[in-house]
């Protein structure tokens, strides 16, 4: 592939964390690569020391021009005007995740799902390590796969969480096992409609042949492509019980359990990793407990589905959640049901007006905060011993936060505060 890039001239669209690693190992394979962002990102002036020509600012369709090839960032639309202007001119457009297919030898585990995914793709990791098979993460879980190149033994598995953003154009990227843990709502800003977002999710498994596996919830309608299935639920027997709580964290369990198997780790290192895996960081994620009030982080709970989990997860408590950010065309009217009369909300962002009136409709208590400080400040007010604070927006985080893990870490801040 080395051969197929050097000497190329290739487009870098979006310089946040996937396409910073996109630049660099397209440099490292020989390319000649100009990158364009929207904003003004960390890595801009250490890729233009690198001798990269990065562009910051109104897309311009004169960019393309002379170009061999474009590589996206994930949360760069498919349909963007300088990705649109490449196919006008007949210049292949990749995501990055199909950048490091088409160069990494490894051996690939993708998890996907509307929720869940992190802590399974680090519970994988765990599991394959712990049958000395590999087990590096990447994808969604914070490094970019292209980063993996030419840094691991290619015999080793990595396993790679993959968002929705990462597969609507997709050519050779074909995990030898997919999982798909669930299919709810999500990023209907973006798709319209769920038909069309599940129908994008489900493209990771289109390619996939009848060597490879699927590992799909027990009772799953049909996924495409031509892999082996091999289905999961929740009550599953497990070689142990998984130390993080929730019923929907012995779900992730059993899908984990389920492709590691299929990938050849023993029930042993299996049952080693259950035992020991703690969590991730901001997914009901256990921060302080104050004068008897206990504060969690599930930051990364950027819709209505997520928020359920954690909700159930911290039951029976009394809760003070922190909802709100920006909205993804969701209804919050089954959260605001999940609530009881005990229950109070803390509305935060863009979205706090559409959420209080679904929890005025539902009789719940609910303080329109405005922003996260005065949300913890309230909730600690309110709070009595025995009760949980819990952020959980249900919400992305842009409107406020530069992403939900720097929402996440100033919920942790003001916690720390509070001692």
């Amino acid at each position: 592939m080395r051969g197929d890039l050097a000497g190329k001239r290739v487009l870098v669209v979006g310089l946040a964390r996937a396409g910073s690693a996109a630049a660099d190992v397209l440099l490292a394979q020989g390319a000649e690569v100009v990158a364009f962002s929207l904003e003004e990102r960390p890595a801009v002036g250490r890729l233009r020391a690198l001798g990269v020509e990065v562009h910051v600012g109104g897309e311009e369709e004169t960019l393309t021009q002379g170009i061999d090839l474009v590589v996206k960032s994930p949360g760069v639309r498919a349909e963007a005007p300088l990705l649109a202007a490449a196919r006008s001119r007949g210049v292949p457009v990749w995501d990055e995740l199909e950048l490091a297919a088409r160069l990494l030898r490894n051996p690939i585990v993708a998890v996907t799902g509307t929720n869940g995914k992190t802590t399974t793709t680090a519970l994988l990791g765990e599991m394959l390590r712990a049958g000395g098979l590999g087990g590096e993460v990447a994808g969604n879980i914070g490094r970019a796969l292209s980063s993996l190149v030419g840094e691991i033994d290619p015999q080793e598995w990595v396993v790679c969480e993959v968002g929705v953003f990462q597969v609507e154009i997709l050519e050779v990227f074909h995990p030898r096992v997919g999982v798909l843990l669930n299919l709810e709502p999500d990023h209907l800003d973006r798709y319209g409609d769920f038909e069309r977002y599940a129908a994008a999710k489900l493209r990771m498994f289109e390619l996939q042949t009848p060597e490879d596996v699927a590992v799909v919830p027990r009772g799953f309608g049909s996924v495409p492509g031509s892999a082996r299935r091999l289905e999961f639920s929740a009550d599953d027997p497990l070689p142990a019980e998984p130390a993080i709580p929730g019923a929907h964290n012995r779900e992730n369990a059993a899908a984990a359990t389920l492709a590691a198997r299929a990938v050849g780790v023993s029930d042993e290192a299996i049952a080693h990793a259950l035992r020991t895996f703690r969590g991730v960081e901001h997914r009901i994620e256990p921060v302080a407990t104050v004068a008897g009030v206990r504060y969690v982080n599930d930051s990364k709970a950027t819709n209505v589905a997520a928020a359920l989990r954690a909700v159930e997860a911290l039951r029976p408590a009394r809760l003070h959640l922190v909802l709100g950010g920006r909205g993804k065309s969701e209804s919050y009217a089954p959260l605001a049901a999940a609530l009881g009369p005990g229950d109070r909300a803390y509305l935060i962002g863009e979205a706090a007006g559409e959420i209080a009136a679904a929890l005025a409709d539902a009789g719940i208590e609910h303080v329109e905060a405005g922003d996260l400080e005065r949300a913890v400040a309230e909730a600690s007010r309110a709070a009595a011993p025995a009760d949980v604070v819990l952020l959980s927006p249900a919400c992305a985080s842009f409107d406020q936060f530069r992403d939900f893990e720097a929402r996440g870490e100033a919920f942790r801040a003001l916690v720390e505060a509070l001692r």
